[in-house]
């Protein structure tokens, strides 16, 4: 669901294509229309729709420009935005979903517990 590769910008406005594992908290990234916003982070130019769904359930694109904050893997729908990085790898919104998702899938709810045990006890044991 993330991006593969980043277009980062350095000081002097240079752009450079790098894999997303390479990008750190401060980066500036560029994010053209269509493509999905690398990380979370805040914009510090441009203004855009980006659509959200997956983060805030609202079904409409969300307008974005400078000082409002983006969550990674959300698309962005028109504008071109400079994103500047502020959580990578497990500490983005997305990798912190997932995760939750993992353990509630992983974890038994209570009441499957308590069938279990009143199952257990009911049963007839053979000899």
């Amino acid at each position: 669901m993330e991006a593969e590769t980043v277009t980062v910008i350095d000081e002097e406005g240079n752009e450079e294509e790098i894999p997303l594992e390479d990008v750190e908290v401060g980066d500036q990234m560029k994010v053209r229309p269509g493509e999905q916003i690398p990380t979370d982070g805040v914009v510090v130019d441009g203004q855009s729709a980006v659509d959200e769904p997956m983060v805030t359930g609202e079904s409409d694109p969300v307008e974005k420009s400078d000082d409002d904050e983006v969550v990674g893997s959300t698309i962005n729908e028109n504008g071109v935005l400079v994103v500047e990085a502020t959580k990578i790898g497990k500490n983005t919104v997305l990798q912190q979903i997932i995760q939750a998702v993992k353990e509630a899938q992983s974890r038994r709810p209570d009441i499957q517990n308590l069938a279990d045990r009143i199952s257990a006890s009911s049963c007839p044991r053979s000899s």
